[in-house]
């Protein structure tokens, strides 16, 4: 089915059984995101709420619910996006392999953007204060749009469709200063598109013309966040997975994709901001309040019979995982095409996805001769740590892998092949001061931090410890040793205090006996222990976003040689709560209180919470 309207994408799921319909008061505030995150957690299907507290509009959830679910949603144009992918990658595929790419390029031209003056998005205009106001978390700052599709124009060529970029950025509705009629917030983060074309206002003085669209084709959805090949704009993409081209309505506005549920039309004064914040973000804290753009709304439109489709994000795995699943699914073919050598990259979602990124790569300099350290995986990681939103990773571990048998997926098999093989003397690479994650606080400030590349050729030097050595002797204050993985140790270790948090971690090293690094070559310094190794999961979670690498990792015997850092006992990264970090997401415990009550009243509902 070719959707072209949330409503089209409720009856398809529903026509699969893939669909619950809540016709029960819902409220808005905190409950529906409470419902929408249990039934992610159960495997459930997608969810139309159809009586809304306070909102004249049914909305819609877990439309994305599973890597399944999504596929089954683009079952008739997800293998002609492959290909066309391919092949945008490699052109000369079309003559070796006609069969499989003989009408590819036709698909391609069949696709591309066009202008319409009519559109369905445009049947109902309202004020901006009638849009639904769903606020996921309890400190969140106001209600949010949690499935944006953000179109802005170059000012230069306003009229040029391939130049429009498409992103998903978070977008504030009410809270904070905004004018409830006339304003909401617009939070995008480094290296975005709409970045280039903000840029481009600023030079020019010119407002940058935005257009906010809610719903429509899925294709659109996916599309906002989906990292292209250089020439494959997110429209083309986006018409190629809807299976048909997409309509941009124009006028004297922003163009505003026409078969949306819902738009919000206006300008970027690039010269304004306001706080925009907090918000529950998908590192599972809270982003706090910041300085953003601030959009002037001109008008608002709607579709007639349309949904609000939502999501919810927090401390994964979320729906937002699925859109990782999807796009690793698509874009792992073109790895090896973008950065020569490295056959596969892994973003962790459990780890919050930005913080940690794993590679394989390969060494080719010296070919006839094996790699005894890595050479050109170093190559490869700079490489990679400059290529678009991979430039985000704080932390890269990086591998051959000659057998061709290592699954970049499987994380545990990951991490163990390289932590059998790194070199703490030589193998760990730093960046200080530079860009991270707009949401990551775990650095020195807004945006800033450090990066460590962790990188192990492909023999291997040690054997792991399958278990705690007996006799472990850890310093006063530091208790509860586990191993979470082989070669992996968490510790308990003191609360981190400003005056004291730094030398606990120095004494720790001082003091930790050396003879036991050998089959321990990673420790991990948490606030409970217990927590952090029940399952690789919450390890992920915990080490990668509240550590700062030039900060928090430092090492048993640690030197400095040649100006290069490295250590001849166990790297150890000091992964407690700092003072400085956003606070972690917590449910409010009234509305978990409230969906428990739901649950037990059973129905279809029930058994998915």
């Amino acid at each position: 089915m070719k959707h072209r309207s949330t409503r089209d994408v409720i009856d398809d799921l529903a026509a699969g059984g893939r669909l619950i319909r809540v016709d029960d008061p819902v409220d808005p505030e905190l409950e529906m995101a409470e419902i929408q995150r249990r039934v992610y957690s159960a495997g459930g299907p997608g969810l139309l709420f159809t009586n809304v507290i306070g909102c004249r509009f049914p909305m819609a959830s877990n439309l994305f619910g599973s890597l399944e679910q999504a596929r089954y949603l683009f079952r008739h144009t997800l293998e002609s996006v492959r290909r066309l992918i391919e092949l945008k990658l490699d052109p000369s595929a079309l003559p070796k392999r006609p069969l499989r790419y003989g009408l590819t390029p036709l698909t391609a031209l069949r696709m591309l953007p066009r202008w319409t003056r009519r559109g369905a998005i445009a049947a109902h205009r309202i004020e901006l204060d009638a849009l639904p106001r769903m606020r996921s978390w309890p400190d969140d700052g106001g209600g949010f749009v949690t499935l944006p599709q953000v179109l802005s124009v170059d000012p230069g060529q306003p009229a040029n469709l391939m130049r429009i970029n498409l992103g998903m950025y978070r977008v504030q509705l009410s809270g904070n200063d905004y004018d409830p009629r006339c304003e909401v917030g617009l939070h995008y983060q480094i290296h975005r598109g709409i970045g280039v074309h903000h840029r481009a206002a600023l030079d020019t003085g010119t407002p940058l013309r935005v257009a906010i669209t809610v719903g429509g084709s899925p294709a659109m959805t996916l599309a906002a966040v989906m990292p292209l090949p250089e020439g494959l704009t997110e429209l083309i993409f986006a018409g190629a997975l809807a299976g048909r081209r997409i309509a941009m309505l124009r006028g004297d506005h922003a163009p505003v994709y026409a078969d949306a549920d819902f738009a919000i039309v206006g300008e970027i004064d690039p010269h304004a901001t306001k706080p925009e914040g907090p918000f529950g973000d998908h590192l599972g804290y809270y982003s706090l309040r910041h300085d953003f753009p601030v959009m002037r709304v001109t008008r608002v439109w709607h579709r007639e019979g349309a949904i609000w489709p939502f999501t919810v994000v927090g401390r994964p795995p979320q729906e937002d995982t699925t859109f990782g699943q999807l796009i690793h699914e698509l874009t792992d073919p073109i790895i090896p095409s973008v950065i020569p050598g490295v056959r596969a990259v892994h973003a962790v979602d459990a780890a919050g996805v930005h913080p940690l990124l794993l590679a394989i790569g390969s060494e080719r300099y010296m070919p006839h001769l094996e790699a005894r350290q890595p050479q050109e995986l170093l190559t490869q990681a700079n490489a990679i740590l400059g290529n678009g939103q991979l430039s985000l990773a704080k932390y890269l571990w990086i591998t051959e892998d000659r057998s061709g048998k290592l699954d970049i997926h499987n994380i545990a098999a990951f991490l163990r092949h390289v932590l059998e093989r790194f070199d703490s003397r030589r193998d760990l690479h730093f960046q200080t001061q530079t860009t991270i994650d707009t949401l990551d606080y775990s650095g020195s400030g807004f945006n800033r931090g450090s990066k460590l590349v962790i990188a192990a050729a492909d023999t291997p030097l040690r054997r792991l410890a399958e278990h705690v050595p007996d006799g472990l002797n850890l310093p006063e204050g530091f208790s509860d040793p586990r191993l979470v993985m082989p070669g992996a140790l968490v510790v308990s270790a003191p609360a981190f205090r400003d005056d004291a948090g730094r030398g606990d971690l120095d004494r720790f090293c001082e003091r930790y006996p050396i003879r036991d690094c050998d089959s321990i070559p990673l420790i991990t310094l948490v606030d409970d222990a217990e927590f952090a190794a029940r399952n690789l999961r919450n390890w992920l979670w915990t080490v990668f976003t509240r550590s700062n690498p030039a900060v928090d990792v430092t090492g048993i015997d640690a030197a400095i040689v040649d100006k290069h850092w490295g250590c001849r006992g166990a790297v150890v990264i000091d992964a407690r709560i700092k003072p400085h970090h956003a606070p972690p997401l917590v449910e409010d415990r009234e509305t978990s209180a409230k969906v428990d009550a739901r649950a037990a009243r059973g129905g279809p509902l029930g058994k998915f919470l």
